[in-house]
């Protein structure tokens, strides 16, 4: 088992910034990428940022410039630094893991989905 838990969230005023973490722990062989995503209310999850392993980074178009997305491979986290946040971008941000679980001997590749965390950008 896997488990991805977030932090950072909350309220910023518009302009404003903040810090989102993910930490992954468990049974984790080895993480293929890891990412956010984020979900307004009335629309579908849309992908904000991705790290890969081999240390590509994609972002959403509208976020380029104003979020930077890093991770620590030896605490298996990953970071996403929002800055000049925007009211539109109230949303719940969902961290996401494709990695593989397991051993050596025997592992598979798996999805995992955090919680989500609350970011509301409103003054």
């Amino acid at each position: 088992q896997v488990q991805l838990v977030e932090s950072g969230g909350g309220l910023v005023q518009p302009g404003g910034s903040l810090r989102l973490s993910c930490a992954a722990s468990g049974s984790i062989f080895s993480i293929n990428a890891m990412g956010w995503y984020r979900q307004a209310p009335g629309k579908q999850r849309e992908l904000v940022a991705v790290f890969r392993s081999g240390g590509s980074t994609n972002y959403e178009d509208s976020v380029k410039g104003r979020f930077t997305i890093s991770r620590d491979n030896a605490k298996n986290t990953v970071y996403l630094q929002m800055n000049n946040l925007k009211p539109e971008e109230t949303a719940v941000y969902y961290c996401h893991a494709d990695l593989n679980s397991g051993t050596d001997f025997y592992n598979r590749r798996y999805q995992y989905w955090g919680r989500g965390t609350q970011v509301t950008v409103s003054s």
